[in-house]
């Protein structure tokens, strides 16, 4: 992966773990960074799991990756809201 790759990749990341922030209801109890961080391993991961399914190159916008991310980042969110909620 190239450097532009790795840059899209973490902008895209900021992007979704956003919008995954934004899916989950209630007040969570984590920062901007983790939000961050949560949605650039929910971009890497979703776009294995859509490449898996054959989603992830199609032409024009990938809806469904962007959907698989984003639910992977909405679950991210709540796990670690709920782990720093206990602690």
């Amino acid at each position: 992966m190239e450097i532009s790759g790795v840059i899209s990749a973490i902008v895209i990341g900021i992007v979704i773990g956003v919008l995954g922030r934004l899916v989950v209801p209630g007040r969570q109890r984590i920062g901007v960074l983790w939000t961050i961080l949560i949605g650039i391993v929910a971009a890497f991961i979703g776009t294995a799991i859509a490449s898996g399914l054959g989603v992830a190159d199609t032409k024009g916008v990938d809806w469904v990756e962007w959907l698989i991310q984003i639910a992977l980042a909405a679950l991210g969110v709540a796990a670690v809201s709920r782990i720093k909620l206990r602690g």
